[in-house]
């Protein structure tokens, strides 16, 4: 692994970044957008298991922020110029270990009907955050995918992510002893 020898190089003072490979880019490319809010989204993680105690949650969220990493390396690469790095890539098995873990905490939790409002205690209203960072992500990525060529597994690892970060944050809850608040439909 390469060490860190200087934070700043002032090579993006004037609005533009490089890319894996060194292609250069206007910061506000749409690639930077969807690799930059898929940052955005590991560090809203690190606070979420800041908040969690030692165990399987918090494991997970640390091997989601990793894999997260890959995530960011595939859409930092422009592949019409650029082979992608074997980081570039998620490991097999990554899509459907987030699917085991909705079917766990599905089969955990009580049934509940209605829309739940995000908030709760402090860790599942974190989680709440992050998932709604997660579906922005999604958004970019998808827009990025129009434009480039970008994984398919990409975009249904970030999908998966939030629809487990939704459920996890409803675990919490309920781990938690805090009720969940239903939303109360005005148009009733």
């Amino acid at each position: 692994m390469k060490a860190i020898t200087k934070v700043y190089t002032r090579t993006g003072d004037k609005g533009m970044t490089s890319l894996v490979g060194g292609v250069r880019i206007k910061k506000s490319d749409v690639r930077l957008e969807a690799y930059g809010t898929v940052d955005e989204l590991s560090s809203h993680l690190g606070l979420l298991a800041s908040m969690l105690p030692e165990g399987e949650d918090r494991d997970s969220i640390i091997r989601v922020q990793n894999n997260l990493f890959n995530v960011c390396t595939h859409l930092a690469t422009d592949q019409s110029r650029t082979p992608l790095y074997p980081s570039a890539h998620l490991a097999e098995g990554e899509i459907a270990f987030l699917e085991s873990k909705v079917d766990e905490i599905m089969a955990f939790l009580p049934e509940r009907q209605g829309f739940v409002l995000p908030g709760g205690c402090q860790a599942a209203a974190q989680c709440h955050v992050a998932r709604t960072v997660c579906r922005r992500a999604e958004r970019r990525i998808a827009a990025l995918a129009e434009v480039a060529t970008v994984g398919e597994e990409m975009q249904q690892y970030v999908n998966r992510l939030s629809d487990y970060l939704f459920v996890l944050a409803k675990k919490i809850n309920f781990n938690s002893n805090v009720d969940e608040i239903i939303w109360q439909n005005a148009c009733k």
